[in-house]
């Protein structure tokens, strides 16, 4: 089976995600990973919405197959490692780590990950030949993974996200969802189209698609009118979109497992249904049809293709990668050339360790322990996971405030000597940026 590692808020077990060997977790990369309450668990909602498009699967036997919830590509496994907490905060650099980490154990211990779903960008300021996130997915890719990025929620004008912007990758912008009239024939407003030079790959329905829900998540409470009966949430978003692309890229890896991340993508592309009297910028090659896709692969086999791009090279600046996203603490934001930990970025070192596959020791990444060794390697059983049951409960009676950072002994921005212990970290701009989750409706 293919596995589709998922680098977003975490996932929880709940009924379509409990299917035995459903999802493994990798490491907590998130300021909630020192937390014995949310260590792993999906606070913000996010990842959850994320991996039942994916891979959901209904665990109850009793369920009529007409009724029960199925992803995209319900025998996938998802493969979690979150780096977000409540309120969508994460940095750049805890991402680029999350990348390297999947890109250096996509093999372990019996997982086979061939795609990574990413609903995250940042409006670099700097090209993605030289910055350091669109380098580390398109290390991903040249391992054989395919990275699925989601363009953006900054409208129709606006440039793709970083690092939907390297154009190895496949960028995925949004369309009305088809649920009801009309049919599949128009972008969302606010799905981003990017440029002559680089845009939109292909297109997925965003429009209020309905998902698994993490109940108590940020996203659950604090959205009450999205609630589709009592499991189900609605999310609009390029995030939504890249995770149907996702499923798309596990089912024909899961076909013909010996393609490369350029034949799917070609594949995705070239047997796509155009839209008509749209811009390409923003629909690109159009939606996917995997009926023409099987069709073409069991006729003529896996296309010859490769793609002539400008490789990256990761050299540039860790700050300009952030563009205006940034987390703080305490009110200073976490700025310049240094990760979470205040640890000095490195460019060349950190480029030339993730290429080889070496940028993690154990759990030392940059310098730093991030992790330990901790990662579970085996999947949930029932609906106790870690040590902690998931029972539905609303986090609201806990105090987010209390659980504040120890150790934080820095001056300024210095950032040094910071201790991973708690949640009073903040994002300054969740709301439909660097998560590509524009709304929950």
């Amino acid at each position: 089976s293919v596995d589709v590692a998922l680098i977003d808020s975490g996932v929880v077990p709940v009924n379509g995600l409990t299917w035995p060997g459903k999802v493994v977790n990798g490491p907590d990369l998130s300021f909630e990973s020192q937390s014995d309450e949310f260590r792993y668990m999906d606070t913000f909602g996010h990842g959850t919405h994320m991996a039942g498009i994916i891979a959901g699967r209904d665990d109850d036997a009793s369920i009529d197959d007409n009724q029960a919830f199925l992803g995209v590509a319900p025998d996938s496994r998802i493969v979690s490692v979150k780096v977000a907490g409540h309120d969508g905060a994460t940095d750049v650099s805890q991402v680029i780590a999350a990348i390297d980490w999947v890109v250096q154990h996509r093999n372990d211990d019996g997982m086979n990950i061939r795609v990574l779903n990413l609903s995250f960008g940042t409006d670099s300021q700097q090209p993605y030949e030289l910055d350091p996130l669109a380098y580390a997915v398109e290390q991903a890719w040249k391992a054989g993974i395919v990275v699925v990025v989601a363009a953006g929620n900054d409208g129709n004008d606006a440039e793709l996200r970083n690092p939907a912007s390297n154009p190895f990758v496949i960028a995925v912008g949004a369309t009305n969802s088809g649920t009801t009239r009309p049919r599949i024939k128009s972008v969302m407003d606010f799905s981003n189209c990017g440029t002559v030079m680089r845009h939109v790959d292909v297109v997925a329905p965003g429009e209020s698609i309905a998902s698994l829900a993490a109940l108590g998540s940020s996203a659950h409470d604090e959205n009450p009118s999205s609630f589709v009966g009592d499991r189900y949430l609605l999310g609009s978003g390029t995030s939504q979109s890249a995770a149907f692309i996702s499923g798309a890229a596990a089912l024909i890896l899961d076909k013909s497992p010996e393609a490369t991340p350029d034949q799917v993508k070609d594949l995705l592309m070239s047997e796509a249904s155009k839209l008509k009297r749209q811009s390409v910028l923003c629909t690109g090659a159009g939606l996917p049809n995997l009926a023409h896709v099987h069709d073409w692969v069991r006729k003529r086999g896996l296309p010859r293709t490769h793609q002539p791009e400008w490789a990256s090279n990761g050299l540039g600046s860790l700050e300009l990668a952030r563009g205006s996203d940034h987390v703080e603490l305490d009110g200073v934001l976490l700025e310049g050339e240094q990760d979470i930990f205040g640890q000095p970025w490195d460019a060349q070192t950190w480029a030339e360790a993730s290429a080889a596959g070496t940028s993690w020791s154990g759990g030392d990444w940059n310098g730093t322990s991030w992790s330990g060794t901790s990662w579970s390697g085996t999947s949930w059983s029932g609906l106790s996971w870690s040590g902690t049951s998931w029972s539905g409960l609303s986090w609201s009676g806990l105090s987010w405030s209390g659980l504040s950072w120890s150790d934080k002994s820095w001056s300024g921005t210095s950032w040094s000597g910071l201790s991973w212990s708690g949640t009073s970290w903040s994002g300054t701009s969740w709301s439909g940026r660097s998560w590509s989750g524009l709304r929950w409706d």
